[in-house]
């Protein structure tokens, strides 16, 4: 069971009419609701983050046909359209929240449509949802110094920990950008796993802090999707993905190194 391969699905929105912000990374609610019929249909068993990486570290076997489920950010409609579908087949997720981009005391405006509130993040723990750390407002860790990128993971930790009663053991990085120091980091700040995007399925030989998800937007039609929990064509799913995230990790590392001083537009 080592070379398991493994869906993580990512979503972001899940919203009816999302802002232009959101809109490419986000999915209508029914769509949704048709991709978890899927996974119901043909026998798939979703996990949250941590059982799936608590079962690797241990050696612990994993269910038939295992899949992730996970959310980015912490939109509204996370708990409104999705918390609905989930209960509907009684799936777990991993929701992973920035926190300064929530609703209330932490807010920094820095949210990019209609955010959950702590009332809603708590109702999606009570239901099954496990809360994970997404930085406090989203930056690109690997481009920040050393103790501001401690602040973002620790002041996120933190907050969710003061919010729900429980710290979280789970991390995403913001746009799925990571490094090693980025990584030495988020370890030894205290999450126990983190995953990343590479647009590939998860194995157990990527490490607990560098495991890939697969992007599930609004473009992805119903084949498609089932097409990558088959794990079939993924490569070719996700060529022009992987080849656009090669060509900016270049020109990441050469930014991080000094060498260029503007950034590169989009």
């Amino acid at each position: 069971m080592s070379d398991v391969r493994v869906p993580i699905l990512m979503y972001h929105a899940v919203a009816t009419d999302p802002n232009e912000a959101t809109r490419a990374l986000s999915v209508t609610p029914e769509a949704f609701a048709e991709q978890m019929a899927v996974l119901a249909d043909r026998g798939l068993t979703p996990l949250t983050t941590a059982d799936l990486a608590a079962r690797w570290r241990s050696g612990r076997p994993l269910p038939d046909r295992p899949v992730l489920v996970t959310f980015d950010d912490g939109y509204e409609g996370v708990h409104r359209h999705a918390l609905p579908a989930l209960a509907k087949h009684g799936f777990p997720a991993t929701l992973f929240v920035s926190t300064g981009w929530l609703r209330g005391p932490y807010d920094t405006g820095g949210g990019l449509d209609t955010m959950l509130d702590w009332d809603q993040v708590r109702d999606l723990a009570a239901a099954g949802v496990e809360i994970g750390g997404h930085s406090h407002s989203h930056p690109q860790l690997d481009q920040i110094s050393e103790a501001t990128l401690r602040f973002e993971l620790i002041h996120c930790k933190e907050i969710v920990a003061d919010q729900l009663g429980t710290a979280p053991a789970s991390f995403a990085y913001p746009y799925g950008y990571s490094s090693r120091r980025v990584r030495h980091a988020v370890r030894e700040t205290g999450y126990a796993q983190a995953l990343a995007v590479g647009n590939g399925l998860a194995r157990r030989a990527q490490g607990p802090y560098a495991l890939r998800r697969v992007t599930v937007r609004r473009s992805t039609s119903i084949d498609e999707f089932e097409r990558v929990i088959e794990g079939r064509a993924i490569t070719r799913t996700f060529a022009k993905d992987r080849a656009l995230t090669k060509g900016y990790a270049v020109v990441r590392r050469a930014r991080r190194a000094g060498r260029l001083v503007s950034r590169p537009g989009g």
